[in-house]
């Protein structure tokens, strides 16, 4: 198998099993929680992508990864961190502008990831950050997708909004 090949596997089988995971564990121990404890449990993985700024390590990754990959990837997923950081505290807190919140930091990280993801040029190079995109990328991806389901159709005990 080609980089390419071995590359698309391992995130295929991980959002498979992230989404497994979600749907048999994740989202039925959430339908218990209060709407903005359980966004609180789906951002929190959210709040540690500053581990995207590896990318600009140079002894982490190979010498000719793409500059253009490097500055999108860890300035796109450092701002992701942030504004889930921004969202987290605001749920907590009861912010007016919660649910606003989590839809930019939602939407910002989630756009974030796909347009990383469509770097193909970059995985031959990703060298020692390669398990950024092929675990906790798919756990990520997994984890927008539910927030947004959960902003869009509720999550959590309803009548606890």
């Amino acid at each position: 198998m080609d980089t390419l090949a071995i590359f698309l596997t391992q995130l295929i089988i991980s959002i498979f099993v992230f989404a497994l995971l979600a749907k048999w564990v994740v989202h039925p121990w959430l339908a218990d929680k209060k709407t903005k404890i359980a966004l609180m449990i789906l951002i929190a993985p959210h709040s540690l992508r500053h581990i995207g700024l590896t990318f600009m390590v140079p002894s982490v990754t190979d010498p000719a990864i793409p500059e253009s990959f490097v500055f999108t990837t860890a300035w796109g997923d450092f701002t992701a961190g942030i504004l889930a950081l921004i969202a987290l505290f605001a749920l907590k807190n009861s912010w007016k502008l919660a649910i606003p919140l989590v839809w930019i930091f939602n939407l910002e990280g989630f756009v974030d990831l796909i347009y990383a993801l469509s770097q193909a040029e970059a995985v031959p190079t990703l060298a020692g950050t390669w398990y950024i995109p092929t675990f906790i990328v798919p756990l990520l991806l997994v984890s927008h997708i539910m927030i947004f389901i959960g902003l869009i159709k509720g999550v959590g005990k309803t009548e606890q909004r």
